[in-house]
């Protein structure tokens, strides 16, 4: 997993969550109030949330103001996540189940110690 992940807060913009995304080149970010996960956005939330014409000749105002919506409208809330105890075959069962692209691994408290993408887990499957 990833460690010590790069979390985003419910009231940040889109715009924070893009540039994140850009310079860091992470497609998953927790977001987290209070300490504890409250969701996740990826990269494909993100796309569907911002204007097309962003960026091209054919952009307006109103394009630019997708930056300007706030991660809470487009995180997903229905978190699947695992403990840090878990094992692989738990993260490749989740995967299998449920469709996710990543996996939120949480403390006790719900707060987010890390992010398992199925790349990682095909990493472990080949050590």
């Amino acid at each position: 997993m990833s460690a010590s992940p790069v979390t985003v807060g419910p009231d940040d913009t889109l715009a924070t969550v893009r540039e994140i995304f850009h310079h860091l080149k992470f497609h998953h970010l927790p977001v987290v109030e209070h300490h504890a996960l409250i969701g996740v956005v990826s990269d494909r939330d993100l796309l569907k949330a911002l204007s097309p014409h962003l960026g091209s000749a054919a952009e307006t105002t109103r394009d630019l103001a997708t930056l300007k919506k706030r991660v809470h409208q487009v995180m997903r809330r229905e978190l699947v996540t695992l403990p840090a105890t878990a094992v692989l075959m738990d993260a490749v069962r989740v995967f299998n189940r449920e469709g996710v692209s990543c996996i939120p691994i949480v403390d006790e408290q719900g707060r987010p110690l890390g992010i398992l993408t199925w790349r990682d887990v095909m990493r472990a499957l080949e050590q």
